[in-house]
């Protein structure tokens, strides 16, 4: 799996450095699921031919811990050489809630919930597919972000995500 996303990344850094032709986004909105660790809801606003803003509203629950996330990014988009594909990067940031869940531990001392702010800095890239008889597109993307806060780590290959959206 991690091959493959490497592999990815360098097409895509090829033909970001071999290309210069923008994506026309064919619409002014598009609004969406996303789904992958932290699933959501997404919007994207088309400010130029081949630009746009995106928010993203996600969550994501386990055992021990819950968060969600308000993602603001800035994207440029770019053409594939196939047809109804482009692909785009951006960057932007993010604030967000995360919650470690109360439990009792082996020794059967109660820990209490407890809730801390987080705040990061996101990057995005990603490949679109624009259904050609339909304004529906599909895109699957990495989101890599670097959480001051919380982790104070870089999570690369934990933000994968899949989203289908609506364009009008």
């Amino acid at each position: 799996m991690q091959k493959a996303i490497r592999n990815i990344f360098l097409i895509a850094a090829a033909i970001f450095l071999g290309k210069d032709a923008s994506a026309q986004l064919t619409s002014d909105h598009a609004v969406g699921l996303r789904f992958g660790s932290a699933s959501g809801i997404n919007y994207r606003h088309t400010l130029a031919p081949d630009r746009a803003v995106e928010g993203i509203l996600s969550v994501k629950s386990n055992s021990s811990t819950s968060s969600f996330r308000l993602v603001g990014l800035y994207e440029y988009h770019k053409e594939l050489p196939l047809n109804n594909f482009s692909w785009y990067y951006g960057f932007g940031g993010s604030v967000g809630n995360y919650t470690y869940k109360a439990y009792t531990n082996n020794e059967g001392t109660h820990i209490p919930k407890n809730s801390e702010l987080s705040l990061s800095i996101d990057g995005i890239v990603g490949v679109e597919y624009s259904l050609p008889t339909a304004p529906i597109s599909l895109s699957l993307d990495v989101k890599p972000y670097f959480d001051f806060l919380q982790e104070s780590t870089i999570r690369v290959f934990d933000p994968i995500g899949f989203s289908i959206r609506y364009k009008f």
